[in-house]
């Protein structure tokens, strides 16, 4: 289907938040909710390489070895060092899933369909919370050049920005206790990164995870609808 540059464009929201915070509960329950009004569909833009890590952490005989090294890989490629060719190209393998996931939502929005992005793409903070994950890779070399095409990437997606956002804060306890099978120092540093991420200057709104669900939910859907009533349609440049 061609798509039509000059229709206005439906609303794209992303929930954003730590793992643990209630993303996937809010965005259900967010499209269930909106769907009666229009044609929504929530789109998971998440690299999942932390779910990965653990199906193979539950392995039988080598998967706690194995989930440990892949961790400390990860951790490695995120420091002063860069990462080595294998990992850069396992990072750069997310980057490009990442970005077909993305360039599908555009196509289902350009369709018609509002979206509820579970989680979003952004650049001000480099690491898991949906940032570039080659940042510290040296220039030169082919882990270089995966680099700059990661930064590129990236700065395509960005570009895209949401009209809201909605961000789920969560204590460390919290998250842990909802999400037991999870590494304590990473759901710690995502709590650290979430409260610097921006998003190309779209409106945020903070909800408090601690809240009970009902009252959440019902914050975000004030949210949504205020930007459904006050808006002006975005349309795309041709």
């Amino acid at each position: 289907m061609k798509a039509d540059h000059t229709r206005p464009l439906p609303p794209l929201i992303a929930v954003v938040g730590c793992d643990g915070s209630g993303k996937s509960t809010v965005t259900q329950e967010l499209e269930a909710w909106l769907n009666s009004r229009q044609p929504t569909v929530t789109c998971h833009l998440g690299k999942q390489s932390g779910n990965i890590g653990r199906v193979i952490a539950r392995l039988p005989l080598l998967g706690r070895r194995m989930d440990k090294s892949i961790h400390a890989t990860a951790r490695k490629a995120q420091g002063a060092g860069g990462p080595g060719f294998l990992a850069a190209l396992v990072i750069y393998a997310f980057a490009l899933r990442r970005a077909r996931r993305f360039r599908r939502m555009m196509r289902l929005r350009h369709e018609g369909y509002a979206i509820i992005a579970d989680r979003f793409p952004q650049i001000v903070v480099p690491g898991p919370m949906d940032g570039p994950g080659l940042a510290a890779a040296r220039a030169g070399g082919l882990v270089g050049l995966m680099a700059a095409s990661e930064r590129r990437m990236f700065a395509r997606m960005v570009s895209h920005a949401p009209d809201l956002v909605l961000r789920l804060n969560v204590s460390l306890e919290v998250a842990m206790a909802r999400k037991p099978d999870h590494r304590v120092t990473s759901l710690a540093r995502k709590i650290e990164d979430v409260p610097r991420l921006q998003f190309g200057g779209a409106p945020i709104v903070e909800l408090d995870a601690h809240e009970p669900l009902a009252m959440v939910l019902a914050r975000a859907k004030m949210a949504v609808n205020e930007l459904l009533v006050t808006s002006r349609p975005v349309r795309e440049a041709a």
